[in-house]
Order: structure tokens, then C-alpha cells, then sequence
């Protein structure tokens, strides 16, 4: 899995971007995953009765970003949050004391590193959440039909999913759920925020020649980011241009042959990632790079990987690593 960590706090690569992206890549064990899900059903019917028998008011129903009705409690206090994202969407909303559990690498806000985990984003234990009794779970991704989705449908719990693409995304997901929480209010805030800060970066480097950049995801397969990937939108902000921004997938997987033809004039690294420069440098080919070649080698911090409001701190870092 592109981005893994054990437990949080410990890279090995990009982390968040790729829990967004983590979804797609385990659906590739659907099949194994459906076979689970189905013991686990039976497992957990009992379990199911008695969560449908809790007296929970679903007073409302809302549409998610998947275009799903989901019916959420008048007044969710009891929270699950199934992406380290959502978790920092949740605590900018001023829901943090909400919030009864989060999925494994939840980094951001540091307040949030102690509450228990129910295992991976998106495939956490379904007995541990049950076991949890929340009003409400939040999730992020593109698949309506992932397990999870249909496993807590089954036991009567309430999932919420948000599915940010682009910078758009991220402000959009942060009204969405605002909305669900009945946080309309400080979502309005903290999205005016945010756009105050992207507006200064861009004034920040306007007229400034970009630079032209690539970020490795993984070296093998070597995997970066499309068009559709926030961080490449984020990196035009912050004055730069990612040789991959002409890719249609956010995060396609290329040949080395296709990176050298782009001749990237510099990398972008993530600070303590292990997609590092040591990691690279000395496979065959990467050598030939340009960025490599002259040592431009420009580093972010693991903000970036994170689709919520943390990441436009390292937007604002990496505005002045490419223009001082």
C-alpha cells in the first residue's frame, strides 16, 4: 500500500495521499474482502440486533459526496472517523471532543494521536466499531460500494463519506460535514480561512517562473501524481508545475523512460519519507534526471498528504522552499 505506516507517525512513503488513493488499491482484494465480509456478517448478527435496537433518532437525511442518502442523528456526538483526513476535517470543525475513535496513521492534530484506533482506513474491524456504539461514522473515498460501507449499512450504523478532489474538494468536504454535524457555521469559517491563505501564496509568487518538479510517490513501480491530484494542484499554487500534470489519473504509475522524456529541472521529496533521495539515486536510470544530476532536490512536509485543512501549511512551506 502506497504510504503504509505502522502505527502513527512512522512513514514508509507518502502516507495520507495515499489513504484517499488506499481505498482503490484494496478493492483489488475484493474478492478476498467479500468472503470476510460475509463471515463477519454472520459473526456479527447478533451484535446487529441489539445496535438496532438502540434508541438513536435518525432525525435527518442527508446526501454525502458519494450521492448516497445516508439518515445521521439529529445530534451526532458519538463519532468514528474511518481517514486520518476527516479526523483533522472533524477537529477544525471544533467536533474534536466528538470524535470516539479514528483509523490507524491519524497524525494530525496531535490531539487526536490518543484517541483509540479501529484499524485501517476504510477496512477497520467491524467488531471494534459495533463495540464502540457510535451515532455516526465518516469516511473518505470514491467507492459506495466498498465492505465497509455495506457492513456497517447492515448492522443500522450511519456512514458519511466524503470524496475531496482538488482543492475544491477539500473545501467542499469540509462544508459537508460541517453540515452533517450541525457545524455550518465554523465550516463557512474555516473554509473562508483556508482561501485566505491559498489567496496569499498565489500573490505570494505571482509572476515568479514556475518550477517544473517531480514527486515520486513509490520508485516500484514508480508511481506520482495526475491532473486530478490536489498535490498537483497544490504545487501550481505554491509557484511550481509537476511534469505529471498532463496524466488523467491522480495517481497514475509510469516507466522511467516517460520521466526522463519529461526531464523534471527538480524533485519534490516529502520530509521523512522514505521516498528519499537515498532510496532513488542509485537505481538504474535515476541518475540520468536532471534534478538528480544537479542536485535540485526540494522537500514538504507530510502536511501535504493530507487532504484537509493541515495541508495548507505545507502549502505556504513549500511557496517559499521554491521561492525564497
Amino acid at each position: 500500500m502506497i504510504g503504509a505506516e505502522s502505527g502513527t507517525g512512522k512513514r514508509r512513503g507518502l502516507t495520507c495521499v495515499s489513504f484517499e488513493r488506499c481505498a482503490a488499491m484494496e478493492r483489488r482484494q475484493d474478492k478476498k474482502r467479500s468472503r470476510r465480509v460475509i463471515a463477519c456478517a454472520r459473526f456479527l448478527a447478533p451484535l446487529a440486533l441489539l445496535v438496532l435496537a438502540a434508541p438513536v433518532c435518525f432525525a435527518r437525511t442527508i446526501t454525502d459526496e458519494l450521492g448516497r442518502k445516508v439518515n445521521v442523528p439529529d445530534h451526532p456526538h458519538r463519532l468514528i472517523c474511518l481517514a486520518p483526513s476527516v479526523v483533522d476535517d472533524v477537529y477544525a470543525l471544533g467536533a474534536g471532543a466528538d470524535v470516539i475513535a479514528v483509523s490507524d496513521y491519524t497524525s494530525y492534530p496531535p490531539a487526536a494521536r490518543s484517541k483509540p484506533s479501529v484499524g485501517l482506513p476504510l477496512n477497520p474491524s467491524i467488531e471494534t466499531v459495533v463495540s464502540l456504539h457510535p451515532d455516526l461514522v465518516l469516511g473518505s473515498g470514491d467507492s459506495a460500494y466498498s465492505d465497509t460501507i455495506l457492513s456497517l449499512n447492515r448492522l443500522g450504523i450511519p456512514i458519511f463519506m466524503v470524496s475531496p478532489h482538488g482543492v475544491e474538494g477539500i473545501y467542499r468536504s469540509i462544508e459537508s460535514l460541517g453540515r452533517v454535524l450541525n457545524r455550518d457555521a465554523a465550516a463557512k469559517e474555516v473554509v473562508a480561512g483556508l482561501r485566505r491563505r491559498e489567496a496569499a501564496v498565489r500573490a505570494r509568487v505571482a509572476g515568479k517562473p514556475a518550477v517544473n518538479l517531480l514527486l515520486p510517490i513509490w520508485y516500484d513501480p514508480i508511481m506520482t501524481i495526475g491532473k486530478s491530484a490536489y498535490i498537483t494542484e497544490m504545487i501550481a499554487i505554491a509557484g511550481g508545475r509537476s511534469v505529471t500534470d498532463d496524466i488523467a489519473q491522480e495517481w497514475p504509475q509510469v516507466s522511467l523512460e516517460a520521466i526522463l522524456a519529461r526531464a523534471p529541472q527538480a524533485l519534490l521529496l516529502v520530509r521523512g519519507s522514505a521516498m528519499s533521495l537515498a532510496a532513488i539515486q542509485d537505481r538504474p536510470g535515476w541518475r540520468d534526471l536532471p534534478a538528480i544530476r544537479h542536485h535540485q532536490i526540494y522537500y514538504v512536509g507530510g502536511q501535504i498528504e493530507y487532504p484537509s485543512p493541515v495541508a495548507f501549511n505545507a502549502l505556504e512551506e513549500l511557496a517559499k522552499e521554491l521561492h525564497p
